[in-house]
């Protein structure tokens, strides 16, 4: 007999059908998932992850869960479609009681957006149950899959994360130790993963060798009473006061244990650090830690050598909420344009399956951001935001500046021109709907109807974050792809030159 064992308490809600009308896409770059987990005994752990994902929903929104471990290494779990608020009530928290908690948000890259596809992933070994939350991309998913078909084929979804964790059930069952397992099925992973991970040993928290999306770990109360948390970022520690110890290091292993002082810290890889850059440009919160500071500073220095590359006469500066908005503080700044308030957003609105027709969105309908025209009419305005991606938005976005009164419309971009694909975690569009990839600046500027428009430049991006340039994935904008993939992988998303390679891509 296996030891442990899985209680889902909420196996009608994994039953739930979803609406099959899917939401208009937005025009930003969107974020993979969120993880969060704690190992703390006598704590509620269930609450105490719920608060962790709240402070994380920024990162997904399609889909909660978590699964906690009691002291029988008996596991609970409950998942389902929606907001952390909608998923979770203080009734359905009650019954997830434990000493380790694993919690996820989801917003899908790989694998449909269906209740199946929430995490965590909850599988049996011959050692106990596991517990697998995911945020990143495999670009080598179908490799994956297609060796483990000869271990199983109970796949209950359709995501990598799902890969993972049956690529540990494996080597677990093989005969490795939890530690060894996890290094082995990490090993035949390619592609951005950082990782938290529940057994009966205890918390493991992982990372991709390059570690191109963030995890930190910190600790609450004394650090002899071993309450670990593991987060995706700083603002999951700060909600529940915990104190941040340090980042997980790309391609490190950590193992947290139930009354151990310290952690036990090993790196399973060696490679060069390659942190997504747009975590610092957009995905991250502003609240959150990076490199020693907060991102709002890095943000901030941004706009401000945006403003000294890309000087305009202007009336008002302001900035598309909410990452917009320190950028155009810093461009302000240096400017010498006053910052203003021009646009309110609806900070209720998540997403939602509810869609407006075609008639209201040609009508202009304004669910996210409404103009302000008593701050715009009659002004020169520089509106600042992190990012062009199809240029759907900018474009009504403009259109509504210039109803409310501004006389002329200057974008300014803080960062560089998206004009590749993500293949590790962002779920952007193919390369062909990257306006920034099919037309030039000036055909940019005609469509999205602005007076002027520039970007950051990638240098003035890289050293705004007073760190080695070199740390840095920069690949949307550059197509210096830092992980091997194979050409069926590229192909799906990248635009083909006349010669036939991938556009951006060299062998």
């Amino acid at each position: 007999m296996q030891p442990g064992s899985v209680n889902d308490v909420a196996s009608s809600s994994l039953r739930a059908s979803v609406p099959s009308t899917s939401p208009e896409r937005p025009d930003k770059p969107e974020e993979a998932c969120g993880v969060f987990a704690v190992l703390a005994s006598g704590q509620p752990v269930a609450n105490l992850t719920y608060f962790g994902l709240y402070a994380l929903q920024h990162r997904g929104q399609e889909s909660a869960g978590i699964a906690v471990f009691d002291s029988a290494n008996q596991v609970r779990l409950h998942k389902n479609m929606g907001l952390v608020s909608q998923v979770f009530d203080q009734a359905v928290l009650e019954r997830l009681r434990g000493d380790l908690a694993i919690g996820h948000n989801r917003y899908s890259t790989t694998g449909s957006s269906k209740v199946c596809n929430a995490q965590p992933v909850l599988l049996m070994t011959r050692l106990g149950p596991l517990a697998l939350a995911h945020n990143g991309n495999l670009v080598n998913a179908a490799e994956l899959r297609q060796s483990l078909l000869e271990y199983t084929d109970q796949f209950n979804s359709s995501t990598d994360s799902e890969l993972i964790a049956f690529a540990i059930q494996q080597e677990v069952n093989r005969g490795l130790g939890w530690d060894a397992a996890i290094r082995a099925a990490a090993a035949r992973c390619r592609g951005a993963f950082s990782l938290v991970i529940g057994t009966p040993e205890g918390l493991f928290a992982l990372r991709d060798g390059h570690g191109i999306r963030p995890l930190v770990f910190g600790h609450l109360g004394e650090l002899e009473q071993a309450q670990w948390v593991v987060s995706s970022e700083t603002c999951g520690l700060d909600i529940i006061g915990a104190a941040y110890d340090d980042d997980v290091q790309p391609g490190e292993l950590i193992h947290f244990a139930s009354g151990a002082a310290q952690p036990h810290r090993d790196r399973w890889c060696h490679e060069p650090a390659k942190l997504c850059v747009f975590e610092m440009i957009y995905f991250a919160r502003p609240d959150s830690r990076f490199f020693g500071e907060s991102l709002y500073s890095y943000r901030v220095r941004i706009g401000e050598t945006l403003a000294r590359e890309t000087p305009v006469e202007a009336d008002i500066v302001i900035g598309v909420p909410d990452s917009g908005i320190p950028a155009a503080i810093g461009y302000s700044q240096v400017s010498g344009i006053p910052y203003g308030d021009g646009l309110i957003k609806n900070r209720y609105v998540g997403r939602t399956f509810i869609q407006p027709t075609q008639a209201m969105r040609e009508a202009g309908i304004r669910v996210k951001l409404n103009p302000l025209p008593d701050v715009l009419a009659g002004k020169r305005v520089v509106v600042i935001d992190d990012s062009i991606v199809r240029g759907t938005t900018s474009r009504k976005l403009v259109a509504a500046l210039r109803d409310a009164g501004a006389t002329a419309v200057h974008m300014r971009i803080s960062s560089p021109a998206v004009t590749h694909p993500c293949f590790y975690g962002i779920d952007t569009d193919t390369q062909d709907q990257l306006i920034a990839a099919r037309l030039t600046l000036e055909e940019i500027t005609a469509h999205l109807g602005v007076d002027s428009l520039a970007y950051l430049s990638k240098e003035g991006m890289v050293e705004a974050a007073q760190t080695q340039a070199g740390q840095f994935c920069t690949a949307c904008f550059d197509g210096a792809y830092p992980i091997v993939m194979d050409d069926s992988v590229r192909s799906s998303k990248l635009m083909l030159e006349p010669g036939g390679l991938a556009a951006g891509l060299s062998r």
